[in-house]
């Protein structure tokens, strides 16, 4: 039976974190042996995990480093300090936590002792430099979840541990030809493999409840997503208040937590959509929001390959998406949904034009109800990449 080792910053909401419990839950238990370690080890879907797969107590240098500055002991200066002058070298975050790895972080982390067959840095950033430099693996994967050049990742600080990877797996085409134009010395070693989203447990989980916080007398709008730049919330923001003008009824949800909610909630007050707009928080069970609204709505200004929009797409629910790089990989204009030009107003006029017409919801409802959105299959290709 093979070891394997699955690393993760924590399993809060998020596309990756969702696709890292569907890859769990579908992985032969009789075929491997795995540990899960969590820099953090908290998130809502921590309840989710499968019980044959061993969640390991966070090391305690981890949770020195990563988790409340209170607990960090005699690391509290090097901490501080380290992201002191992180800070200073750079605004960029992604930027900032590759120099407080490499000048830092690195030095008050221990080497984990077990050794494994294969290793899994299930995001990049400081879980791939964690293990590339503190795992013993007999093999180790990077998945890069985003495209790598809108997202903006460290490149100079990524390099060396890139190259110490068997395998780097991205999401989608686009997203893996991107790698390659970035990185083409490892164009050998880089593969697509979508994340796994299973229709028959999304469909289940979507007829749990219908959200109270929905009435039937509006027209319920939702996102889901971190409250992070990427997501474009501030886009929605904006769209919102320009609805709201129009004498347009409508409600918009946002499912999700993150850094910005205060920048978001002052925002919200600032449009005066407090009304109009509602943050939710998280929710360990987002299904049954997605199929009982009237359109899910992307306003991203990236993605890798959107985990939330296949589920939406599973669940028949009207989509529309802002044209963010890689948004065609996965959403079919005009039979799966709408594509909208990258900023508010554009947004707002493509919600008023699917608002305003039934039979374009009807229609994109129809055409993904006749289709089969999950790959549950595809586990076959991260079996494959173990097994290699």
């Amino acid at each position: 039976m093979k070891k394997v080792l699955v690393v993760m910053p924590s399993l809060y909401n998020g596309g990756a974190e969702r696709s890292v419990v569907n890859l769990l839950n579908e992985l032969p238990s009789d075929k491997y042996e795995v540990d899960l370690l969590l820099f953090k080890k908290e998130g809502m879907f921590l309840a989710q995990v499968p019980k044959w797969v061993n969640v390991l107590d966070t090391p305690k240098d981890l949770k020195r480093m990563y988790g409340k500055i209170a607990d960090s002991g005699l690391y509290t200066p090097w901490r501080l300090f380290g992201n002191a002058i992180s800070s200073a070298v750079t605004s960029n975050s992604r930027q900032k936590r590759g120099h407080r790895w490499k000048y830092f972080y690195s030095k008050a982390i221990k080497q984990l002792e077990k050794e494994y067959d294969v290793a899994l840095a299930y995001i990049s950033g400081e879980i791939l430099y964690y293990v590339d430099e503190k795992v013993k693996a007999k093999k180790k994967i990077v998945w890069i979840h985003n495209d790598y050049r809108s997202a903006g990742h460290p490149r100079k600080y990524d390099y060396k541990h890139l190259k110490n990877m068997d395998a780097i797996v991205s999401i989608s085409d686009s997203c893996v030809d991107i790698m390659k134009d970035e990185f083409p010395e490892f164009a050998d070693k880089t593969v697509m493999i979508e994340n796994i989203t299973s229709s028959v447990l999304t469909r289940e989980r979507a007829e749990e409840f219908y959200p109270e916080e929905y009435s039937k007398d509006d027209m319920n709008l939702l996102s889901i997503g971190r409250l992070h730049e990427q997501k474009g919330f501030d886009y929605a923001i904006e769209a919102a208040s320009i609805l709201k003008k129009k004498n347009i009824n409508f409600k918009w949800f946002i499912v999700g937590t993150g850094d910005l909610e205060q920048d978001l909630r002052s925002q919200i007050k600032q449009c005066d959509v407090e009304d109009r707009v509602i943050l939710l928080g998280g929710r360990s069970n987002p299904y049954p929001y997605i199929a009982n609204a009237n359109i899910f709505i992307q306003p991203s200004r990236y993605e890798g390959k959107s985990v939330v929009l296949d589920e939406t797409k599973i669940l028949g629910t009207p989509i529309i998406a802002t044209a963010y790089p890689t948004v065609r990989d996965q959403l079919e204009e005009n039979k799966e949904g709408m594509i909208v030009d990258l900023d508010a107003s554009s947004l707002a006029d493509g919600i008023e034009k699917m608002l305003g017409d039934e039979s374009i919801r009807n229609n994109i409802h129809m055409y993904l109800k006749e289709h089969e959105y999950g790959n549950q299959a595809e586990i076959k290709k991260y079996i494959d990449l173990f097994e290699k």
